[in-house]
């Protein structure tokens, strides 16, 4: 099962050493996910982290940075919203309904399905989907290696998404929860529990 995990959306003072460190633990998918930002932020970001990192990053946004970085690839919040003209390399989608799903997944190398369960980031965010529904799409073939589940993914629910056949899940709350980024400068207990989720991912 791949472990990948996305960014706050918004930017924050110690965001480069926590992610570096992220890294330094084995982490070899991050998301960058800062909608409505301006690049010059991501920028300023991406310059902060050791470039050996750049080919395990997948931008949501000014995709341009995947070419100037040498980045992973690009990811489409959706699952119309085409591929931008002439671009070639990785490409990962979301997706929100399970019968888009068998398309989506044949125009990107993963697809992220949300909201597995209730989400940690968005307050009043429901699951979407019922387990019986699930249990149908893996039984179909729908959820498979190249679905990521999105939403509520944690030490518990983690579970819950190897059973129901995902190919891998994406973190999110569950770890940037465990870090004040208004108050607190030391973040080891989002690293400990980082080194949680990787066992828990096998």
């Amino acid at each position: 099962m791949k472990l990948a995990v996305m960014t706050q959306p918004t930017f924050f003072v110690e965001e480069d050493k926590i992610i570096s460190s992220l890294f330094d633990e084995g982490l070899d998918n991050l998301h960058l996910y800062k909608p409505g930002s301006s690049p010059m932020y991501s920028e300023r970001l991406l310059t902060l982290l050791p470039d050996e990192y750049y080919n395990k990053i997948t931008v949501h946004d000014n995709f341009y940075l995947k070419e100037e970085y040498n980045l992973r690839g690009i990811h489409i919040d959706d699952d119309t919203t085409p591929v931008p003209s002439g671009y070639k390399g990785h490409v990962s989608r979301t997706c929100t309904r399970l019968d888009n799903l068998k398309e989506t997944k044949r125009n990107a190398d993963y697809v992220f399905l949300k909201y597995i369960c209730d989400s940690q980031t968005e307050v009043g965010q429901k699951a979407s989907f019922t387990a019986s529904e699930l249990r149908e799409a893996s039984r179909r073939g729908l959820i498979d290696r190249h679905v990521y589940a999105l939403g509520g993914m944690n030490l518990d629910t983690i579970r819950l998404a190897k059973d129901y056949g995902f190919g891998g899940v994406v973190i999110c709350g569950d770890l940037w929860n465990r870090f004040n980024i208004h108050q607190e400068l030391d973040y080891q207990a989002l690293i400990d529990h980082f080194s949680k989720i990787r066992k828990a991912i096998g």
